[in-house]
């Protein structure tokens, strides 16, 4: 566990789930290799087994522990929980800035905790935006509450950024940084993973993921069945589809996709594996955020099961498209790439509307630059009192 250093700047960074964890870390990590900064990493467990797994990937070990004491229960007693476990540790770290990635639960917790203790709140991935609350839901909700309080929004690309203008953000309160995510992709791509144990080889193979809150039940069932449909229709496709823990998406999964020899249902795999399935990969299905981010960097097409995107720069690049949930729409997109070699081509090369691989540097570089505005989370009074944004002035 980190000590506490009067010469180091003291930096909480929250982390819940598996996502969280992967695009945090290389902001953790060059945190950690500074000679400025003292960071703390806190866990929140809202993904026990895939968060532990995701902290082993990126050698990570949590300095805090929050317990997860509300599975099963609604969001509200979730955020209560959350929020009122950080707010204890908040007051204990005082820690110069929280840090956070995203938009779940934990990280609308955290952004409260922050606030409420008049510490300012680094948002990473900020300016997301569908213009629809219930798409995603409850996410697009939290990324608008977290933005009214953060001190620092690290955009990831220039359209996030024009997002947070549009709602009266203070342009020296943005700075787009890319998406920490290319970091980790690229540092585990240049190891060249193997695909996990299981994945189909020598056909072309389906990377699937779907865990989407808003498409579980019987969009979820369409959209599988079309799947699968394709595969009975495609001799020489497979599918590999590391199945989410959560119980909605399970029991869909098994359902619909079980007991056909081409199709491999398995546990969530690691970073490093689904880099190695990634590009070993024919084609990603997927209603993930981080695939329609990564996936077009490694040239791999990518049919995302929504109507919506908060990640339009991947869709204008041509390496995603927008397919939803009905079958017959998932169907044809499937049988579209698989009969027009051309079609396939134009989305199968690499792209990178997500940035450079630098995005967790142009960060840290910015704290490291304000760090002599706030040194101390002595001056919360301070801040409560005229507002977060004091911080950046």
């Amino acid at each position: 566990m980190n000590m506490h250093s009067p010469q180091r700047i003291r930096c909480a960074c929250v982390v819940g789930t598996r996502p969280e964890v992967i695009k945090m870390a290389p902001v953790i990590r060059r945190l950690q290799r500074s000679i400025w900064a003292e960071p703390f990493v806190i866990t929140t467990g809202q993904q026990d087994d895939l968060l532990a797994k995701a902290l082993g990937d990126f050698h990570l070990k949590p300095d805090h522990v929050i317990p997860y004491d509300a599975k099963g229960k609604s969001i509200v007693p979730v955020l209560a929980s959350i929020a009122g476990k950080l707010d204890g540790l908040l007051a204990d770290l005082r820690p110069a800035w929280v840090l956070a990635q995203g938009d779940t639960t934990s990280v609308f917790a955290a952004a409260l905790a922050a606030f409420y203790r008049g510490i300012p709140f680094v948002h990473v991935e900020a300016g997301l935006r569908t213009g629809d609350l219930t798409a995603p839901f409850p996410e697009e909700y939290h990324r608008r509450a977290i933005a009214v309080s953060t001190a620092l929004h690290c955009a990831p690309t220039e359209s996030a950024a024009q997002h947070l203008r549009h709602e009266n953000i203070a342009e020296r309160q943005i700075l787009v940084t890319g998406n920490t995510v290319i970091d980790a992709l690229l540092e585990m791509a240049a190891t060249k993973p193997a695909p996990p144990a299981g994945f189909p080889k020598g056909r072309r193979t389906i990377l699937l993921t779907a865990h989407r809150r808003e498409n579980f039940g019987e969009p979820l069932r369409e959209a599988l069945t079309a799947i699968r449909s394709f595969v009975d229709a495609a001799p020489d496709t497979a599918v590999f589809f590391p199945v989410h823990p959560n119980p909605a998406a399970r029991s869909i999964a098994h359902q619909v996709l079980s007991n056909h020899e081409r199709i491999v249902l398995t546990e969530p795999v690691g970073y490093g594996e689904i880099v190695g399935a990634m590009q070993n990969a024919w084609l990603v299905v997927t209603d993930s955020g981080g695939l329609q981010e990564e996936a077009p960097a490694l040239g791999k097409p990518v049919l995302v099961l929504r109507d919506v995107t908060e990640r339009p720069e991947a869709v204008a690049s041509g390496a995603v498209r927008l397919v939803g949930t009905a079958r017959r729409h998932v169907f044809q997109a499937l049988a579209s790439l698989h009969s027009d070699a051309a079609a396939y081509a134009r989305m199968a090369r690499p792209v990178f509307p997500y940035g450079d691989g630098h995005a967790a540097q142009r960060i840290v570089e910015a704290l490291k630059d304000r760090r002599a505005v706030r040194t101390d989370a002595s001056a919360c009074a301070t801040v409560q009192q005229q507002g977060a944004g004091i911080w950046m002035q």
